[in-house]
């Protein structure tokens, strides 16, 4: 009997093994088959995050067109209005010139006045508003400091009529 238990006990050590061998290999197959899972699953991410991220690009990048369309619109629109502007003062200093006096005091005055508002006029309709802002700027930068006094001399004045 002791034989036959022993031998009995052997099969079971030899089927406990087996059947460890196999729970580690089912285990080990277990593992891979969850890594190639979340490999998969990663990449897909991935794959997702690039596409999201091509959109927004793709979105931003119309919105920034769209911008720079209606910027350009409001430019002309702008200068158009400048120039109309411009059209008009010519046609008032030919007005003033034509209807005021020519002789003496006064009608060296009116048409000095009138000159003025032709010449004003003419510059406005050419060079529309991008122009003017153009010669603003580079009149600034050759003449710095008299410009920072004028702007402070204007925000004094500002300064005092809003407290009144």
């Amino acid at each position: 009997m002791a034989t036959t238990t022993g031998n009995l006990r052997g099969k079971e050590e030899h089927t406990g093994k087996e059947h460890l061998e196999k729970a580690k290999e089912v285990g080990a197959q277990a593992v891979n088959k969850a890594k190639e899972v979340g490999t998969q699953a990663a990449d897909k991410a991935k794959e997702y995050g690039t596409q999201m991220a091509d959109k927004a690009k793709d979105a931003a990048s119309s919105l920034g067109e769209m911008a720079s369309q209606a910027a350009g619109t409001v430019g002309k629109k702008a200068d158009d209005m400048t120039a109309s502007a411009g059209a008009d003062m010519k046609k008032w200093g030919d007005t003033i010139g034509s209807k005021a006096p020519h002789e003496g005091v006064l009608g060296q005055a009116s048409q000095a006045m009138a000159d003025t508002l032709r010449e004003g006029g003419k510059y406005l309709e050419e060079a529309k508003l991008s122009g003017v802002a153009d010669d603003f700027v580079n009149m600034i930068r050759r003449n710095p400091v008299p410009a920072i006094l004028l702007g402070v001399g204007v925000g004094f004045i500002l300064a005092r009529a809003m407290r009144d």
